[in-house]
């Protein structure tokens, strides 16, 4: 169903409603002896002006993802823009959801100077949306590595509810059509969450309930193993970001979810050498 369809029928709707409104009259008096008919229901209160707004506004978003739920228009210009790797030239490719997206962001510092490297993160993006954009903004651009980042927003259910073993499928698959193509994989762990930036007032779960550390650890000890036995390899930040309490540092993040420019001060070299390890297999 288009958006115009889906705005025409909410008028309509409020419409009939309106319509369906009975006047506002004097009840008739009753004759002697005849017994009285019980009020009709209320009808029921339309919308506000608000509340359709709001409607409106999610019947847009959702038509625009349904279109394109992959959303393989994101990088299509950029990616006819690039040309063919030149001879002798180290491309790598990063895969990912919205850490990867913001990464190469002036404010967090330069994303690997001097080399070249692409970033194709979308934020929001679960890996059965990656894994179908997979061909077009990867193995097209013909790179010697892929660094995968994958899976938070899995957990969160940002597409619907996922299980590990799905996640752990859509991400074998992503590697195996890297391998099937002669680029090396680098499977990224996902990335620790806290609670630590928490406001007074928030209604929002933290991200500790919506991304528990428990399957965090588990999807992680998952990649570590499937690397090891299929030759790939596994980079792992956990270790360097996280606090005591294994969750992570307060100092890396200003919303519990992404890392500021601290964090991805930290990520850069362990991901520089995850990528010269894998050139080395």
């Amino acid at each position: 169903m288009t958006m115009r369809v889906l705005v025409v029928a909410i008028v309509l709707t409020a419409g009939v409603a309106s319509a369906q409104t009975p006047p506002s009259a004097s009840a008739p008096s009753a004759s002697a002896g005849s017994t009285q008919q019980p009020a009709p229901p209320a009808p029921p209160a339309l919308p506000s002006c608000q509340e359709l707004a709001g409607a409106l506004q999610t019947v847009a978003r959702n038509d625009v993802r349904l279109r394109d739920w992959p959303d393989l228009a994101r990088y299509r210009e950029a990616n006819r823009a690039v040309a063919a790797p030149a001879q002798g030239e180290v491309r790598v490719v990063f895969m990912g959801d919205s850490i990867t997206d913001a990464w190469p962001q002036p404010r967090f510092g330069a994303f690997f100077p001097g080399r070249p490297y692409l970033g194709r993160g979308i934020s929001g993006q679960t890996t059965p949306q990656m894994l179908i954009r997979f061909r077009p903004d990867v193995i097209a651009l013909a790179p010697k590595v892929v660094v995968i980042l994958a899976g938070t927003n899995d957990i969160a259910g940002n597409t619907g509810p996922m299980t590990d073993e799905q996640i752990q499928g859509n991400l074998a698959s992503m590697a195996e059509i890297a391998r099937a193509n002669g680029v090396r994989v680098v499977l990224s762990s996902i990335l620790p969450v806290s609670e630590y930036h928490v406001r007074p007032g928030d209604t929002a779960p933290p991200q500790t309930t919506r991304r528990p550390m428990a399957r965090i650890t588990s999807l992680n000890g998952w990649m570590k193993a499937y690397a090891a036995a299929n030759g790939h390899v596994f980079l792992d930040y956990v270790p360097a970001m996280t606090d005591a309490k294994g969750l992570l540092r307060a100092e890396l993040s200003e919303d519990d979810l992404h890392p500021n420019a601290a964090g991805y001060a930290i990520m850069a070299p362990l991901a520089e050498a995850a990528i010269q390890a894998a050139l080395r297999k």
